[in-house]
């Protein structure tokens, strides 16, 4: 075991990847020589060269447009979208070619592609660097969407996204990149695509929830726990194919869901979480589906109270569960 941060773990499972498959690339904005935005490609192209670590002009449409042409002709890519909010000029890319590239040829194609997307905010980021976009894609079929929480699963999940054969988006959140360390195994490992994991034991309610939000879940149950509320937490890892059979089983157990994510609420993957217990977990439900999530405003602003009130927090997350626990 060694320890290590966030994106370490995913630095770590880049190496790793590169090394063990000659036909895995990287592409972004200034992945290259200067490592990356947030130095997550620090070195690989001193080991591995400027023709498998390349640098690209400012153009999310061609990093996009380029990684999925190159893997129709064999190759596997990593670009690199260096903010969730510069991802919309490689919408076309993503969701009209790469997500639909193998149904449409009927197995013909494949296109194994991991978009690396920085998300998030609580850094200051403003408006613009600061986005949690993942509802675009998660109603996407033909695409795969993972948002790991702790540097365990963002090695292993990076890993068998790698290893995948089918286009997926990565988010990594930027405000879990150095605030979090974890001991991983020295050896290979991967985390299952499509798999979610309790990370807590819990009788009272269930906190469903994903990235950033877990760390701040596990935050307020430790604090509900000194009030004799006892907190199942349920990381998702992956959105989209979403775990359903963990989530009705932990809500069929304690009768009541709290969804927690930073994006906006409405139209987020709340809803459809809400939606999925709502249809198949309802006889067991004790009280309503309630959602923590960010308010429903264009972006995170500059200012540090307004972004502090945009943020979900572990108090704004105690809060509700406290309520949900007495109704």
């Amino acid at each position: 075991m060694h320890k290590v941060t966030y994106i370490e773990a995913i630095t770590e499972a880049l190496r790793e990847e590169m090394e063990r498959d000659d036909k895995l690339f990287m592409m972004g904005e200034d992945i290259g020589l200067y490592g990356g935005v947030f130095k997550a490609t620090k070195g690989l192209q001193k080991q591995f060269g400027e023709m498998r670590v390349l640098d690209t002009p400012l153009s999310e449409s061609l990093i996009a447009g380029a990684s999925i042409g190159a893997t129709l002709v064999g190759l596997k890519a990593v670009p690199e979208i260096q903010f969730a909010d510069f991802i919309t000029p490689a919408m076309d890319q993503i969701i009209q070619q790469a997500a639909k590239l193998r149904y449409r040829s009927g197995g013909s194609y494949r296109v194994p592609v991991v978009f690396r997307v920085c998300c998030g905010g609580g850094i200051g980021g403003g408006l613009y660097h600061s986005q949690s976009n993942e509802a675009w894609f998660v109603d996407q079929p033909g695409l795969k969407v993972v948002a790991p929480a702790t540097p365990y699963d963002a090695k292993g999940l990076l890993k068998a996204a790698i290893r995948d054969n089918n286009p997926i988006i990565y988010f990594e959140h930027k405000k879990l990149y150095r605030s979090l360390k974890q001991d991983i195994p020295d050896d290979d490992y991967i985390v299952p695509i499509g798999k979610a994991d309790r990370k807590l034991e819990g009788e009272t309610l269930s906190i469903i929830t994903y990235g950033l939000p877990v760390n701040y879940a596990l935050e307020a149950a430790k604090e509900l726990a000194k009030e004799n509320i006892k907190v199942e937490v349920i990381d998702l890892r992956t959105l989209l194919p979403i775990d359903k059979d963990m989530i009705l089983e932990s809500v069929k157990k304690t009768g009541r869901a709290l969804i927690v994510h930073e994006a906006n609420k409405t139209g987020g993957v709340g809803g459809e979480i809400a939606a999925i217990i709502a249809e198949e977990a309802f006889d067991y439900l004790d009280a309503p589906v309630t959602r923590v999530a960010g308010p429903d405003v264009p972006a995170i602003p500059f200012s540090p109270p307004m972004e502090e009130f945009f943020m979900v927090s572990p108090k704004k997350i105690a809060d509700a569960a406290r309520k949900l626990a007495a109704y």
